[in-house]
């Protein structure tokens, strides 16, 4: 791994606690709604708050520093921040001002993001492994002159196949995958080895109705599989045309989705660290941030423990 001139060491393996939440629709929400969510979130007892980066949301580092104001020690990770959005130059000043500001509690998640996506903002879409390696490149030699945040800032790289998995090994202090079965977790660790971190998101459905929760899947699910890069990490992991159509086959919901009792889904959780994840972030679908902070105060006696 490549390390900062201005840095002397560089920065830990990110601990998030085993289970944290991932609730990217905050970013939808006013400044005093989301900073209630937040607090809330941490009261809860999780221990890292995940946010995503839209087109229709706020910028992902000032929504992170409003999270961050709004709570005592929570972590805020961006799951994730698009490098297509900013340059190089103001990704790492970004994150270095928020660690100065919150030190020890702001991770820093990078992302190529998807083609349909980019091209929307007026970016050429093209060798996502090799925009990324490039990128890092231009952040590593930024000259930052202010002081360094007293806690290094933590780097993880969106990552689902194996090269970028080894990107994020070799450059990050880990990965942040998404919309992935427990198989893809396997796969992760072994691609990642034993010293960088995998943090994994798991979208969940607080129903025990097998029909109704994968109707309420679906409703997300089918959104994904119109992305071309899940759907081609689907294919390397076995699932065909059948899995990946109509919304997605119930395996694919199945593999994709925890849905059932609050123990059922603790399960999924635990099989996720059994197979290499060290932190696993939960969504919970159906509903709008009020409904999904519902669903995590019910999960969190049976997750939390984990």
């Amino acid at each position: 791994m490549r390390i900062d001139a201005h840095v002397s060491e560089p920065a830990p393996i990110p601990r998030l606690g085993r289970v944290g939440v991932w609730l990217s629709a905050i970013g939808g929400l006013s400044a005093d709604e989301a900073r209630d969510a937040a607090s809330r979130v941490e009261e809860l007892g999780y221990h890292t708050l995940w946010i995503g980066e839209g087109p229709q949301n706020k910028e992902i580092f000032a929504n992170a520093g409003i999270l961050l104001a709004a709570t005592e020690t929570l972590v805020v990770a961006t799951g994730v921040a698009n490098l297509h959005a900013r340059d190089a130059l103001a990704m790492r000043t970004g994150s270095l001002a928020l660690g100065d500001a919150y030190p020890g509690r702001f991770v820093l998640g990078i992302g190529v993001s998807h083609a349909s996506l980019v091209t929307a903002r007026g970016h050429d879409y093209a060798k996502p492994l090799t925009t990324m390696r490039e990128y890092l490149d231009a952040m590593d030699d930024v000259d930052y002159r202010p002081p360094m945040p007293a806690v290094a800032v933590p780097r993880l790289l969106a990552a689902l196949r194996p090269r970028m998995l080894e990107l994020s090994r070799d450059r990050a202090q880990g990965a942040h995958t998404y919309f992935v079965p427990v198989s893809h977790t396997r796969m992760a660790r072994e691609a990642l080895g034993d010293d960088a971190g995998l943090y994994v998101e798991l979208m969940v459905v607080l129903e025990e109705d097998p029909a109704r929760a994968r109707a309420v899947a679906r409703q997300t699910v089918g959104f994904y599989l119109s992305l071309p890069n899940y759907v081609n990490s689907l294919r390397a992991l076995g699932y065909g045309d059948d899995d990946l159509s109509a919304g997605g086959s119930d395996r694919l919901v199945d593999d994709l989705v925890a849905w059932g009792s609050p123990l059922d889904i603790a399960a999924r959780v635990s099989a996720h660290h059994e197979a290499g994840a060290d932190h696993v972030a939960l969504q919970p679908l159906g509903g709008g941030v009020a409904q999904a902070l519902t669903v995590l105060a019910k999960l969190a006696p049976a997750v939390l423990p984990l």
